[in-house]
This record gives structure tokens, sequence and C-alpha cells, in this order.
């Protein structure tokens, strides 16, 4: 066991605990929060002395351990380009926990990630989210399959169309490709609950989850046009749905308010380095934000270091963002957007022992890193 005094406790549950105490079972899991807890017998006491004890940050969207640092030709393993429709790839078959964008993750106090396929195909794969701590990832998982990654827009286009000989060409073709898919999934559903047993299609199969509404579709889109054809595609087919990336979310935050998806928005600091970022602006999640749309915030990794979660809320909060907004955006909002909001992102009795102590605020404090982390219960980094 772990008992922390003496911390300002935020929960992300309620209201913070100016001066309080967090006990952590030997089972990995919060056993009490609250101002006064009595400290059991033997437990391992760390005495927070007046330090920020938040939950454990949750990245929605990243590509760690399938697209490793430094690498150059090994390594690259998030986009499978020999078909734009590869529904039964899987993201945890690429993952390498021994990526150093792991440890960054650690010491950044990102805890929970959502890793998998990139937006080279129409239709990637599935994610799944891990902890950021292990050396197997098969004992690292949360929730396996998380989402169906799917992308519309440049990427796809740019992986297979620049040829002129292999669809997608144009966004046409991407919708088109899509509806394909998804039709013969609706069929091969249909046959499989009535009793028949069609032959088997390995891809048709990954798709069944999606068709039964299990995981929803995570789409890959920047602009608004692509935002909105998703949607169109989605309720065409009664598929759940979460928007990734959303730049020129800004441009229709009244639309998505009204549609209710929820969305988790970046990598939006950097330059706009094609066309597709054009409206990418810190203030897009305040937009959002106040048309009632569910933001988190995701950092793309490594297209940004994963340590770096913290750094990009602030900088939403910079340019109008309520703070407690930013912090939700990083836990709780981005635990729900990829179904693993009844383990991670607050400090919860029976939820996951995913805590950080923290010297300094880390969405107002650039650079700011852990002083501790703990993971399940354990301690996973510490500065001393």
């Amino acid at each position: 066991m772990i008992f922390i005094k003496n911390g300002h406790i935020k929960t992300m549950a309620g209201a913070d605990i100016e001066n309080g105490c967090l006990l952590l079972g030997d089972d990995g899991k919060i056993a009490a929060v609250g101002a006064d807890i009595a400290c059991p017998a033997g437990a391992q006491v760390i005495d927070a002395q007046g330090r920020l004890v938040a939950p454990g940050f949750v990245e929605p969207h990243s590509h760690i351990g399938l697209r490793e640092a430094a690498c150059l030709w090994t390594g690259i393993d998030h986009n499978e380009k020999t078909d734009p429709l590869t529904p039964q790839m899987r993201g945890i078959d690429a993952i390498n926990p021994m990526d150093e964008y792991f440890a960054d993750a650690v010491r950044g106090g990102v805890t929970t990630v959502c890793a998998g396929p990139g937006s080279a195909n129409v239709i990637g794969g599935t994610f799944v989210a891990i902890k950021t701590v292990g050396r197997r990832v098969d004992d690292m998982v949360v929730k396996n399959p998380v989402a169906m990654k799917c992308a519309f827009g440049e990427n796809p286009k740019n992986a297979y169309g620049q040829s002129g000989k292999k669809a997608p060409l144009t966004r046409m073709g991407i919708a088109a490709l899509m509806r394909e898919m998804l039709f013969k999934a609706k069929d091969y559903q249909q046959a499989k609950d009535s009793g028949k047993e069609p032959k088997f299609d390995m891809k048709l199969e990954a798709m069944l989850p999606v068709m039964r509404k299990e995981i929803p579709m995570k789409v890959h889109a920047h602009r608004a046009d692509d935002i909105l054809t998703a949607i169109r595609i989605a309720k065409e087919f009664d598929l759940k749905l979460t928007l990734d990336h959303c730049t020129s979310g800004g441009e229709i935050a009244d639309i998505l308010g009204m549609e209710g998806y929820p969305v988790a928005l970046g990598p939006s600091f950097g330059g706009k380095s094609k066309p597709e970022l054009l409206h990418k602006s810190y203030a897009t999640a305040a937009k959002l934000y106040e048309n009632g749309v569910k933001v988190s915030i995701l950092t793309d990794c490594p297209v940004l270091p994963q340590d770096s979660l913290a750094m990009c809320a602030g900088l939403a909060v910079s340019a109008g963002l309520p703070m407690e907004a930013g912090w939700k955006a990083i836990t709780v909002n981005a635990a729900d957007h990829i179904g693993c909001g009844d383990r991670v992102g607050s400090l919860e009795v029976g939820k996951d022992a995913d805590v950080v102590l923290w010297d300094r605020d880390p969405l107002t404090t650039l650079g700011a890193k852990a002083y501790m982390t703990i993971v399940n219960g354990k301690i996973a980094y510490s500065a001393e």
C-alpha cells in the first residue's frame, strides 16, 4: 500500500481537496481519497508536502511504440501502405514498449495512451489503450480494441492516389471505399446474426465490433468538409464515432455541438505543414467548448513528443479554454473519448492507482516534469 498525505488533491471527480490524503491499495486500485484518512499499518508513506497530486494524464491519440523515436527504416510500423482498406490490422501487434517515448511519457505525467495505426489508409485497423509502463505490451493493456481507425482527406489520397492508378485519388474515392467496406460488413454481420455462416473474411470479421456499435470509428479528419463527411457516413450506417484532429472544428463548432460527437483536438502546436492545417489555432478548443463539445487534447506522438500533452492543454487554456476544462481535456474527457473512463482519468475509489505528484502546475509552467509518477499503485518514476 502507498499512503500519500499533505497533498493538494485534484480528483477530477469534484472539488479539489486542499490538504488531502490518498490511499493506494496493493491491488493497484485507489482505496480511499479524502481530507482525513487513517494510514494503515505497514503502508509506505509519501509526504506530498503541499504538492499538486493529480490523476495520470490520458493521451487519446498516439502512435507511440508504432513509430518509434529516432527511427529511419526500422521502427516505422504504423502504416500498412499495401491496401487502403486494412481493418484487420491491430495496433497492439506493432507496439514496442522499449520505445523511449514511453519513458518520456512517464516523466511527463502521461500514464495511459491510446495507440494505433496512422492515417495512410481509409480504414487502418484498431487502436489499443495501454499504460506507459511495462516491457510486454500484453501486460500494459487497459482496453483492446478501443476503436477502428479511419482517415479522410489528404493522407490517404497521397498514400495511394498520386500515381493515378490506385484509389483513392479524391475525397469521393475515400468515401466510396469506406461505404463499400461498410456495406459488405453489414451484409456479413446480418448473415452471421441470422445463423448463417458466411465464408470467413478477416477484414469483415474485424469490422463486426464496429457494425455492432461495440467500438467507434476513430476518424482522422482535419478539414470541416471531411469532418462532416465522416458524420454523414456514420449516420448512414448507424455507427459510433469519435472525431480526432478536427483542426477546422472551430469553423463548424456550432454544428459539432449540435451533433454531439466527442472531439480529440490537435496537435495545435507547430507550423502549418500542409493545407489541411490552415485553420490550426490554440483557440479552437475554446470555440468547441463554448458550443458544448466534449473536448480532449492529443499530441499525435511522435508528431509532438508524448510528454508535451500538458503543454498542449496549457496552450489551449492560454487561448481561452477555461483552466478546469483544460485539465479535463487530458484526464476525464480523454479517458471517456477512448472508452476507459471507468478505469482512468480521475482519482476515485476503485479506479486504477495512476497518480502524479507535481512541484509546479504542468498546465501553466512550460517544461514542468513530474516529481513522482505512480502507475497501477507502484512508483514508476521519482525525481529524487
